[in-house]
């Protein structure tokens, strides 16, 4: 499903160049529950942006459901995005000015589903993730783990082949974090694959594999 081989990102420095990520070969197969770890600063954050095609300024080559990334055309990235990818942010990054029924209707709607089933799919998801009293307040209105819940009810949604996780249960007490990692296992288990950053020994034990960065190098997988 992913393959990269001798990705790197840097940026330009007083000294030169200073680099996040170095020489990054590394392929994931469909179905997989790969956790990325490492101490701060070493590159895991930036490696996930690059696979979830938010981040188009590195050198290398990406190759996802076999397209060849690095010569698509920015706006094709970003369709590329929508079509095949669910995010979930530590920072939850719903947007303040919708409901939470309107933050799960827009990744359903940048595809080609009518209202109606729209309506159906927003209606389970919010059932499924026990928050159908919430449909109408704004994230300003919920508390922190609220807000990461339904962060998770929109990567989830539209059903994508691949989910990207950066720290998602950083925010959330420990029941809720229990919560969210059995919907990945399930997820998962139902064949979504799923790449997930965490520095939790306990969630990286939700995955089957862990590559370790380290000053932007991969040091054991």
């Amino acid at each position: 499903m992913i393959r990269l081989v001798d990705v790197e990102k840097y940026y330009a420095s007083g000294a030169g160049q200073t680099y996040v990520l170095r020489r990054i070969n590394l392929e994931v197969a469909a179905g997989e529950f790969v956790t990325i770890m490492g101490p701060s600063g070493a590159g895991k954050s930036t490696l996930l942006s690059i696979l979830g095609l938010l981040d188009g300024v590195w050198e290398g080559e990406y190759f996802l459901l076999g397209q060849a990334v690095q010569q698509l055309k920015p706006k094709q990235r970003a369709e590329l995005n929508k079509q095949t990818i669910g995010f979930v942010f530590q920072q939850y990054h719903l947007l303040d000015n919708l409901t939470v029924y309107e933050n799960l209707d827009i990744p359903l709607s940048y595809r080609n589903i009518k209202r109606s089933e729209r309506a159906a799919l927003v209606a389970d998801t919010l059932d499924r993730f026990r928050i159908v009293g919430k449909k109408d307040l704004y994230p300003s209105q919920l508390s922190g783990g609220q807000q990461q819940l339904v962060a998770v009810a929109r990567a989830v949604i539209a059903s994508p082949k691949l989910i990207l996780a950066d720290e998602p249960t950083g925010n959330l007490h420990s029941s809720q974090g229990k919560e969210i990692m059995d919907l990945f296992k399930q997820l998962n288990q139902e064949g979504t694959t799923i790449i997930q950053v965490t520095h939790s020994e306990t969630n990286a034990a939700y995955g089957n594999r862990i590559i370790q960065l380290a000053d932007g190098w991969i040091v054991d997988r």
